[in-house]
């Protein structure tokens, strides 16, 4: 799975233990996100996708 979460940090200037402190993960829960390499929770991506005001399919992108 493919994530824009890099991205989107970047655009809203977070670092990646922000963005853990935010949804209530340890910091590298969102680094094998990033990496592709961990498929996130219902929760932890509609989380994630709040944070970034998005809908879960514009973060999260199913190849």
């Amino acid at each position: 799975m493919k994530t824009r979460i890099k991205e989107l940090r970047a655009r809203d200037n977070l670092t990646q233990i922000d963005l853990a402190l935010k949804v209530g993960v340890r910091r590298e829960t969102i680094v094998f996100l990033e990496k592709g390499k961990y498929n996130p929770s219902l929760k932890l991506a509609f989380d994630i996708s709040k944070v970034f005001e998005k809908k879960i399919e514009e973060v999260f992108i199913l190849e």
